[in-house]
């Protein structure tokens, strides 16, 4: 599986969310409005993928469905997030230390 045209969209960080990511699988399918948290323990990162809530009933819009694919996507949304972390100020309110762990 090939994950490419990974964009990384930071948002003013709330409640761990930091950013969102968009990425294209296989150069066939475009998948956007993955969350990028910051860990409980504050030690890296996290990816959440998007629900949709109809009643009382929340529905995955789409998750790998298996650990190969969820691996491939978070190593690279964590390389391109690493990449626009490094970019920033250091006083951005952000640490790329948590970054370059990943």
């Amino acid at each position: 599986m090939q994950v490419s045209e990974v964009n990384i969209h930071l948002i003013k960080p709330q409640s761990g969310l930091i950013a969102f990511a968009s990425l294209v699988v296989d150069g066939r399918l475009f998948l956007s409005g993955i969350g990028i948290h910051r860990k409980l323990d504050g030690y890296g990162y996290r990816l959440t993928y998007p629900t949709r809530k109809a009643g009382q009933q929340s529905f995955e819009v789409f998750h790998p469905i298996n650990r190969a694919t969820g691996i491939a996507i978070e190593q690279a949304v964590f390389a391109a997030l690493k990449d626009v972390l490094n970019r920033l100020d250091s006083d951005a309110g952000y640490d790329c230390a948590d970054a370059a762990a990943q």
